[in-house]
């Protein structure tokens, strides 16, 4: 039975905190210095994750949340990679197994580390995931299902996240979080506008898969009928569900809609003043900040993943 939809309340996000800070790093604030007459930009680097990716705060969570016969069944979850790793490396530290169903087209890079981590892999279609993620449900995969991103426990531990970025940034004004499911831009927007409503959250989505911007001009959750498979696969979904419609609408202030150039542009920025590497979906927040439509800031920009082909990270930002 899918639990009904509740807001994140801050009780679950110090719990989340405490029962994840064994596994998952307080990653650093770096602050971005782009010149005179440039936004104020900070980013989140979460890239630097054990799994490389945000997604490992809300899997700790959810793993750690299971009762001993939920975990004694094992587990299993739906992925384009890095929830699939967050989920895996979870399992592996209590001793249980783990099995992905894995969008087949997900980077090498990621396939590999789940199987590394010990997960049994399951490749399927872009489609057949999605509608796994909708339905809650892929027959012929056993064990306890957490939901990659429609999971209570799971937003929670994301919601971490926040808590870090009002310590560590009092004064910020702006929070831009890439959109794929929802449940990132959820959990950090429930954390920030907790403690500091009058903090703007805002989403970041590429042009060929815009379902949260399409939602919020036309009303409700929408299909986005013109989606396209690109190298933002860790977000840009192809529709909001109305579950995560419920959540998002709650903590959020709107969206902001990006260019395949313009992300890849913040792939190599990111990777120039850092030194660090950004996957499509980890590059989103910064290429919308850098449109001048999140404001001067102080923004903070999550970087939330580095999980991408070197080779293939290498063809985008020298293009």
């Amino acid at each position: 039975m899918i639990e009904p939809v509740r807001p994140i309340a801050s009780e679950d996000i110090d719990q989340a905190r405490t029962r994840i800070a064994g596994t998952v790093l307080r990653t650093p604030l770096v602050k971005l210095d782009l010149g005179s007459g440039a936004p104020d930009i900070y980013l989140k680097l979460e890239n630097l994750q054990p799994t490389n990716a945000y997604k490992i705060r809300g899997a700790a969570n959810a793993v750690a949340r299971l009762s001993e016969a939920e975990r004694a069944r094992g587990v299993w979850t739906i992925s384009a990679g890095n929830a699939g790793q967050g989920v895996a490396y979870a399992a592996r530290q209590f001793g249980i197994p783990c099995s992905v169903v894995a969008i087949e087209t997900a980077p090498q890079t990621k396939l590999d580390r789940m199987r590394t981590l010990g997960a049994n892999i399951v490749p399927v279609s872009y489609d057949d995931a999605w509608n796994a993620a909708e339905t809650h449900s892929f027959e012929g995969v056993a064990g306890t299902f957490i939901h990659p991103f429609d999971n209570h426990d799971f937003i929670a531990g994301h919601a971490t996240m926040g808590l870090e970025i009002l310590e560590d940034l009092p004064e910020v004004r702006t929070v831009i979080a890439a959109i794929g499911g929802g449940g990132l831009i959820t959990g950090v927007g429930s954390a920030i506008k907790a403690h500091k409503p009058n903090v703007s959250v805002l989403g970041a989505e590429p042009e060929t898969a815009a379902p949260y911007a399409l939602s919020l001009q036309e009303g409700g959750p929408r299909k986005f009928p013109d989606w396209e498979a690109s190298f933002v696969d860790g977000a840009g979904g192809k529709s909001v569900t109305e579950r995560m419609w419920q959540r998002m609408r709650a903590v959020t202030d709107g969206t902001i809609t990006v260019t395949l150039d313009q992300t890849r542009d913040a792939m190599r920025l990111i990777a120039e003043r850092t030194r660090t590497i950004s996957e499509g979906a980890g590059a989103l927040a910064l290429a919308a900040a850098l449109t001048g439509k999140g404001g001067d800031g102080p923004i903070v920009c999550i970087v939330s993943g580095g999980n991408i082909d070197l080779a293939k990270f290498s063809d985008l930002v020298a293009a």
